[in-house]
């Protein structure tokens, strides 16, 4: 119960800002219905919405990034978190308390940006519910770089890079807007060894029935997603012994 009871504080906190909510799950529908009118105005398939839709909801995830950052920067400033050190917790537990609530935010996202592509035009079917399941992992991902960041910088800081620079990577680098092999080279080279192009090919190669081709897209996630979140933890208790000490 005492475990219990940090998530759920964290839930209240997250939800005492409904006008931040409602930009973390409306700026990417935006993105989705005008992206989807354009290729409604061009004779290419440059935005099927069975290619586009994975993307946008990668993308979205950047905002709960957003958000985690924000919450845990916001805690150190305010010194809660120094309070709350004389609870017995652990660093993974307070991360832990962190990730839990945003993670059905997270999915709550990912299933509005889903409902709006059915109406425009994206068949209901089993794969479409496996999409959901592929994307789990990213959930982790944009969780844990939050709570890095948010570990590590103070929230202005935070806003600049989880606010700025990581949409901006997460657009660019991850194959949404345009396909990679159109620019080829160095740039595909980086984007693909970073993690959000991996998600976004291997929510595509859910949504078309592609099997065989996720895993090998979803290991990279997996293994960006643990590796940041060891990272977070670590980061985490060095705050904690350095606050307690």
């Amino acid at each position: 119960m005492k475990r219990l009871a940090f998530p759920i504080r964290n839930l209240k906190e997250i939800y005492r800002d409904p006008l931040s909510l409602v930009f973390g799950i409306g700026f990417p529908l935006v993105i989705l219905f005008l992206l989807s009118a354009i290729q409604a105005n061009i004779p290419v398939d440059l935005f099927r919405i069975d290619r586009l839709i994975p993307g946008i909801a990668v993308f979205g995830l950047s905002f709960i990034s957003l958000f985690s950052g924000m919450l845990i920067a916001k805690d150190r400033s305010t010194s809660f978190l120094v309070r709350l050190f004389t609870a017995p917790l652990t660093a993974s537990d307070y991360i832990t308390g962190y990730t839990l609530p945003l993670i059905p935010m997270a999915f709550l996202q990912v299933l509005v940006c889903f409902i709006a592509a059915f109406f425009l035009g994206l068949p209901v079917n089993a794969n479409l519910f496996l999409t959901i399941v592929v994307l789990l992992p990213s959930v982790i991902l944009f969780i844990g770089i939050g709570l890095l960041a948010g570990s590590v910088f103070n929230d202005k800081q935070v806003g600049g890079i989880c606010g700025a620079l990581l949409t901006n990577l997460s657009a660019w680098l991850s194959g949404t807007w345009f396909d990679l092999s159109l620019v080829g080279g160095w740039f595909k080279e980086i984007a693909y060894m970073l993690p959000f192009a991996h998600a976004v090919d291997a929510g595509r190669a859910a949504i078309s029935g592609d099997y065989g081709s996720i895993f090998p897209h979803t290991w990279w996630v997996i293994g960006y997603a643990v590796g940041i979140m060891v990272l977070a933890i670590f980061a985490f208790k060095q705050k904690m012994n350095g606050e307690t000490a």
